[in-house]
Order: C-alpha cells, then sequence, then structure tokens
C-alpha cells in the first residue's frame, strides 16, 4: 500500500479567549470533508510548558526522532538531511533574538520580526564567534536568522523550541543544569557586548529592536539518522498571525488554507488515495487517517460528527 499523503498543520489552534472566539466564527468546509471521513487517533496532550510545540512532537514522531522532550535533536537532523555531516558531535541552533525587558518578566519577541538583513547579520556574526569559541563552542552560519553550533555542551542540554518562547516569558524556559548554567552567562556576555554594538546602533537610527541576545534549540547528537520515509507535509501558514495574536489575521489564513491544502487532500481522498490529516495546536495535537468504513459507520460519520471548530477547540 503507498504511503499516504501526511499533511501536518501547525497553530491550528490556540488557547486564548480572543482565539477561541475567532475559532467559533470559522467556517472551513473542506476540513469538515476531511474530518467526516477520516478515522481519528486519540489526541496526544503537550504539557503547557513543555520545551517542544505540539507540531514539533508530532512532526518527531511521524519522522522517527520521537525522543525525551526537549532532547529532539533538530539541529543535527537539519544537517543531516541538507547533506552535511554531524558525525557523533552535538549540535544547536542560535537564534540572534531580541528580549524585551517589562516589570517582572522577560518577553521574546519572535526572530522573525527582526527584519535581520544579510549585512547587519554578518556583523552580529562575527563578533560574537570568537566569543562562542571561547567557550569551546564552533559557531557557523546556517539559513538567515538561524546560526548553527557544535559543541559537547549541547549534548545533553534540554532546549526549548523559538515557536515555543517566541511572545512569552524566557524564565519558563531557563532551567537550572550545569549546561545551562554556561549558556546563561554566555547569553549575559553577549547582552553586554551587543548593547554598544554598531549594528544595533544602525538599527535603532532605523526604527528596528536591538538584536541583544541569542536562543539556543533543537540541541543533541543524532546517534542514528531516521529511516528516510516520506516526511509529512509541514505547513507553517498560520505561524505568524498566531504567534502575533493577530487572530482575525490567523482566521483569514486559515480560510486560505482550507480552501487550498485541505481541498487537495480531499480531492485525493475521493481519488482512493490514503492521506493523513495532524492538526496541531498549543496543548495537544491529533491525526486522522484514511480508514475502511461500512454503511453504518459512514452515516455515523456523517451525522455525529462534531463541527471542525469543536475538535479544534480540543488542542
Amino acid at each position: 500500500m503507498p504511503e499516504p499523503t501526511h499533511l501536518l498543520i501547525a497553530f491550528a489552534a490556540g488557547a486564548t479567549p480572543a482565539a477561541r472566539e475567532a475559532l467559533r466564527a470559522l467556517r472551513l468546509p473542506r476540513l469538515e470533508r476531511l474530518l467526516q471521513r477520516l478515522r481519528p487517533l486519540p489526541p496526544e496532550p503537550v504539557a503547557e510548558h513543555a520545551p517542544e510545540t505540539p507540531h514539533e512532537r508530532a512532526l518527531a514522531r511521524a519522522i522517527g526522532l520521537d525522543t525525551d522532550a526537549g532532547r529532539t535533536p533538530w539541529a543535527a537532523h537539519a544537517l543531516h538531511r541538507a547533506g552535511g555531516e554531524p558525525g557523533p558531535h552535538a549540535w544547536a541552533w542560535i537564534t540572534p533574538c531580541h528580549w524585551q525587558a517589562g516589570m517582572d518578566q522577560i518577553l521574546m519577541q519572535d526572530p522573525a520580526a527582526l527584519a535581520l538583513d544579510a549585512a547587519h547579520e554578518r556583523g552580529l556574526f562575527e563578533a560574537m564567534q570568537a566569543w562562542f569559541a571561547d567557550d569551546g563552542l564552533d559557531l557557523r552560519l546556517d539559513a538567515p536568522g538561524r546560526w548553527l553550533a557544535r559543541g559537547e555542551l549541547f549534548r545533553d542540554l534540554v532546549s526549548t523550541s523559538v515557536d515555543r518562547v517566541s511572545g512569552r516569558d524566557v524564565a519558563a524556559w531557563m532551567p537550572e543544569s550545569p549546561q545551562a548554567a554556561r549558556l546563561h552567562r554566555l547569553q549575559s556576555e553577549m547582552q553586554m557586548l551587543l548593547y554598544t554594538h554598531p549594528v544595533n546602533d544602525a538599527r535603532a537610527a532605523q526604527g528596528l529592536p536591538a538584536v541583544n541576545s541569542f536562543w539556543v534549540s533543537g540541541a543533541g547528537a543524532l546517534d542514528e539518522a531516521p529511516a528516510p520515509t516520506g516526511a509529512p507535509e509541514l505547513d507553517l501558514s498560520l505561524r505568524n498571525p498566531a504567534l502575533r495574536q493577530d487572530w482575525t489575521a490567523w482566521a483569514e489564513a486559515w480560510q486560505r488554507l482550507d480552501a487550498t491544502r485541505c481541498a487537495e487532500l480531499a480531492a485525493e481522498m475521493d481519488r482512493g488515495a490514503p492521506v493523513r490529516l495532524t492538526l496541531c495546536g498549543e496543548q495537544a495535537w491529533q491525526s486522522f487517517e484514511t480508514a475502511p468504513q461500512g454503511f453504518f459507520q459512514r452515516v455515523s460519520s456523517l451525522f455525529g460528527q462534531m463541527p471542525a471548530s469543536k475538535r479544534l477547540e480540543q488542542l
């Protein structure tokens, strides 16, 4: 039997009252069709302060990287997928970011909102690289807005994903451990270095937020590469409005997604192809898959299914 087409939708639901209100007003007819005809698997809850989001846990399960929370070696896996050689080393992603200090909390803004251009990024990278090297960390440019680092410090480190902490108080995800203490010291050193860096002076003149810290995520070693099976299609089109808590834009993005990828998945299901849908909110994820159905099951699915909004509210 062929591998099912697997669509994994991140940020499919929000946990705030405003998110719930936007969800209840949504009309998603193609998603409704899919949920009426696909068999639901048990939902998988994820703790509020878990280091990874539900969509990251679901993706790890789907590609064979299911590990203890906060120990999924995403950086090493990405390096392997890109044709690199992670070897036996431990790797992590380093994301330049802006921490906004308040009266009793420090919020991390979504790094994507920094609008960090190539010249500014290169200047910050070159300033920070030597400091990382002094701590035994080999820092490299990877993708725009995200760097790659190698070092034993990352081998047993529990790290929190950027998507989990964006827009939230960083204190909840800064655990105490010998490795974390070294990183906290390095973060403090980088905050002092960046405070007077010319790149931040130029950014201030342009009305842009300062890059005043960094975040570590995806830490660990890839002990064994997962089998090259078909990975799900991860759809992140709901991410940015969800992290901005712009629920009007999020609802509009959901309607576009319903009219495109959900419609395409429903068409594949109509052709008899196996399909799988995974919906991920902030508190849980749940998969739905093709399954043979008898007449009474079909009748039950047509008249007994809950609306899509009710399904999504459970995530």
